[in-house]
């Protein structure tokens, strides 16, 4: 999908902007590629630079204001500048920009998981800036993150949701400002030691690190402080488990050991692990693909609001 756009603050007559991805889902950690198309307007404009953005809608819990949703840039990159564009002059700056390891995914097998990724095109001509033009950004996940899902919907896990969080996982080599949560539902075999499980993916190019967390919500003869939760972490090579250890094997066994551990020592647990083996779990194709219905995603300019753009990446 394009969108094209009048630089309303460059003024009427003033140049366009369309900016048109390649075909196709990109990946974390990989070339994002596509072309900028600017239209000269009306007379003579001196582009000073045409920059790209990363942006992503993210939930902001637990704030001073409360609950809410903004926009965080999470990448910038220049793809043109300095130069003359002439009354009524097309040009196109092609670009391929390498995406964070860490960029969310958007899609499962094709089918929406209700993020919002976007690209904006920045064009500043004479001291003015617009960023009009946005355009949806499609990410499928690695094959790693891919074979985690899979297995665990092959382990009976359901999708519910997923959503950004702004905030960092402690203890995490996490970098950018925000971090994904897929929440699953457990097959009965897990149902009475968690109500939910979440699952995050933290990739860096040599290996996945996944943070699960259960989650397990206070009943009526609970002291009152909304239940327990245990967090665990794991690492893994992007080329999966050693020897002769599969996905599914493995991947029950983490979570074997997150609701173990979460039985052990009780809420806000904390554990890690790493090894050449070690690492990823929740979501997955046959179970959570398959149980995932409607799930939102923004599909209009406005809903990533225009008055965002000097959200920080704090």
């Amino acid at each position: 999908m394009v969108f094209k756009r009048l630089l309303g603050s460059l003024g009427v007559g003033g140049p366009t902007v369309d900016t048109v991805l390649d075909p196709g889902a990109a990946r974390p950690g990989g070339t994002l590629s596509g072309r900028v198309r600017l239209a000269g307007g009306t007379s003579d404009h001196d582009v000073e630079h045409v920059v790209l953005e990363l942006v992503a809608r993210v939930e902001t819990g637990n704030g001073e204001h409360g609950d809410g949703e903004g926009v965080v840039v999470f990448g910038r990159h220049t793809v043109g500048g300095a130069f003359r564009l002439a009354a009524g002059e097309e040009t196109s700056l092609p670009f391929a920009v390498t995406l964070p390891w860490e960029t969310p995914a958007t899609e499962l097998y094709g089918r929406p998981l209700g993020i919002a990724l976007g690209v904006r095109t920045e064009l500043a001509v004479a001291g003015a800036r617009d960023k009009s033009d946005l355009d949806p950004l499609a990410v499928a996940p690695l094959p790693a993150q891919e074979a985690v899902l899979e297995a665990l919907g092959g382990l009976g896990f359901g999708f519910r949701s997923a959503d950004l969080q702004y905030g960092r996982i402690g203890g995490t080599g996490q970098r950018l400002p925000f971090h994904q949560e897929i929440e699953l539902t457990p097959p009965p075999r897990y149902a009475h030691q968690a109500d939910e499980i979440e699952l995050t993916f933290l990739a860096v190019p040599g290996a996945l690190e996944v943070v699960l967390e259960a989650d397990k919500r206070g009943g009526p003869f609970t002291d009152g402080r909304g239940g327990h939760d245990a967090l665990s972490r794991f690492t893994v090579p992007h080329e999966g488990p050693a020897g002769p250890h599969d996905w599914s094997a493995l991947v029950d066994g983490w979570i074997q050991e997150l609701v173990e551990h979460r039985a052990s020592y009780g809420s806000h647990a904390v554990y890690g692990h790493e090894s050449g083996v070690g690492a990823a779990v929740l979501a997955g194709a046959a179970g959570i693909a398959g149980g995932m219905v409607a799930a939102e995603v923004v599909d209009e300019v406005g809903d990533f609001s225009e008055g965002d753009s000097d959200d920080g990446e704090d």
